[in-house]
């Protein structure tokens, strides 16, 4: 270990001298001059008339989470409360053994000789389906909901709020989609680690269909544009955004207050990536239920203190979705601005979560499927509404935002917000800020070192190698702001979608007989109860 951290240093210590000289705005310039064209691809808008434009990428987010919610019969909606029967651990009984096994056709005495061997652990997979939710909610669950629903608000309004609720519960189709593929076509170890995500669907799932060429190059594509995001929109980004909130709340003037808060963040996320996503896991099923929760509390103290506003923000929310209320663009705009930031946030379609949910302990790949489909509910339809309702609530006199006008710096908005009720809550909102920032790094390394793996090759050697970068960028992230390579990242990120939306599409057959499987098993396990058999779960 010793010799591991000696090496970390020696990489460190030359980049982070460089990093702390004037010429990281000439390199950033440099970079943006060779990358520019490939960020402005990703996101280039199309136009549909002088008045608005809409990002290419958007509409296959968009269209891909619409083809889904109809292909699969509304799963979004008929899947919720199986998904939360199975996060309670419901059929987790089946899960392991098979339906079959447990409650088809039984013999006398049977179940005695299944009870006494219930416990051993025969279905692949590292982590719980609460625990995989957790890792990929980590990922996504953040900045986006405390900065990126106050600054769509000031562009689209209100009447954001509504669009970005739609394309969250759109994004629920999409989730379960790709979650129930990267468990389908995961690679489990001899040791028992889990290797997945669109990666192996890509490549496994289109060789099946007689398309392996295309299926390697959507792969290799898929693995190198989540590298480079981990790096990035998933590191330096959150590294960045974290010490920024630290100094300004502590009021640290030094030029090295950033690189110092880098190497303590570093520290603390080689504790538990060095782990593997178990530790992540163990890490984030406790962090992602207790911010959310404090925040969310926040927030409802709030709405309780002004209860008699909520019927009229609820008001103004549905009259600006629909009429855009003198926003520029007006309906498309709002609709625009409010799908934009309910799509981005939740990442559905973008094939991040599908690495995370691969490594959950299932027989069943749709089980984990309908567990993805509660992510963009959490993130979006709970969480980035709560946001947009107390800042609507909050702001019914203009006192701190005019609609229509662009601002940039979403947190310290959202935190005036919640400081006209709850005094000082910055401060908590900081420690939001830097403890959400901190889970999605670590989710992020994961999805990182997996398309690390599928490149380079399975091996400690190629697991520490990546790690130690991803360590580095943790603290050059905090020292730093390179605009241009954040922005190259963060188009690596969404260029993701490509790959997947396509694979996904073509594959969509075989998620519909997994569906089927996993829908087979459950009523098996129901019409085996109504007969009186006992219920197994509790012997697990």
């Amino acid at each position: 270990m010793k010799k591991y951290l000696l090496s970390l240093l020696s990489v460190l210590l030359p980049i982070l001298t460089f990093s702390q000289q004037t010429t990281s705005e000439k390199i950033d310039a440099i970079f943006k001059e060779y990358t520019g064209w490939f960020v402005e691809g990703i996101f280039y808008e199309i136009p549909f008339s002088e008045t608005f434009s809409i990002p290419w990428v958007l509409i296959v987010l968009v269209g891909g989470a619409l083809y889904f919610t109809v292909y699969f019969k509304f799963i979004n909606i008929r899947g919720f409360r199986t998904a939360i029967r199975v996060v309670q651990g419901k059929y987790e009984d089946i899960e392991k053994h098979g339906a079959d096994t447990l409650y088809g056709d039984s013999t006398p005495n049977e179940h005695e000789n299944i009870i006494e061997t219930l416990r051993d652990d025969s279905a692949d997979g590292e982590v719980t389906h609460f625990q995989a939710l957790t890792a990929a909610l980590s990922a996504t669950v953040g900045l986006g909901n405390i900065a990126g629903v106050a600054v769509a608000l000031s562009i689209g309004g209100p009447g954001a709020t509504f669009w970005m609720i739609v394309a969250g519960l759109l994004g629920m189709a999409s989730k379960f989609a790709e979650c129930t593929l990267g468990v389908k076509y995961r690679d489990v170890a001899k040791d028992g680690t889990v290797y997945g995500g669109p990666m192996y669907y890509l490549t496994k799932g289109l060789k099946e269909k007689g398309m392996a060429g295309f299926g390697k190059i959507l792969a290799i594509l898929f693995a190198v544009f989540v590298i480079g995001g981990s790096f990035g929109g998933g590191n330096m980004f959150q590294a960045n955004q974290a010490a920024a909130q630290f100094t300004k709340l502590f009021d640290l003037q030094s030029d090295d207050a950033g690189m110092y808060f880098g190497f303590v963040m570093a520290g603390l996320v080689a504790i538990v990536i060095i782990g593997g996503i178990k530790r992540i896991a163990s890490v984030t099923e406790k962090i992602v239920p207790f911010m959310a929760g404090i925040y969310v509390l926040a927030a409802l103290i709030i709405l309780g203190a002004n209860f008699t506003l909520i019927d009229d923000a609820f008001g103004l929310i549905y009259d600006g979705a629909f009429t855009g209320l003198g926003i520029a663009g007006g309906l498309v705009g709002v609709m625009i601005q409010g799908i934009r930031r309910g799509a981005f946030s939740n990442e559905a379609g973008v094939g991040s979560a599908a690495i995370a949910h691969s490594a959950v302990r299932t027989k069943y790949p749709a089980s984990e499927g309908i567990v993805a489909l509660l992510e963009p509910f959490v993130d979006t339809v709970v969480i980035c509404t709560m946001t947009a309702l107390v800042i609507v609530i909050t702001n019914f006199n203009g006192q701190f935002m005019e609609y229509g006008v662009p601002i940039k710096e979403g947190v310290e908005l959202t935190a005036m917000a919640f400081d006209t009720v709850i005094p000082h809550f910055s401060i908590v909102l900081t420690l939001a800020v830097i403890l959400f920032a901190f889970s999605t790094m670590i989710s992020w390394s994961y999805y990182g070192m997996q398309g690390w793996v599928f490149l380079f090759g399975k091996g400690k050697t190629s697991d520490l190698v990546y790690k130690i970068l991803f360590l580095v960028f943790v603290v050059v992230g905090s020292s730093i702001s390179l605009g241009a390579v954040i922005d190259f990242s963060d188009a690596m990120i969404f260029a993701m979608v490509v790959p997947n939306i396509i694979g996904v599409v073509i594959l969509a057959p075989i998620i519909r007989r997994e569906l089927n499987k996993y829908n087979d098993a459950i009523e098996v396990k129901h019409e085996a109860l109504e007969e009186g058999a006992e219920d197994l779960t509790e012997h697990m």
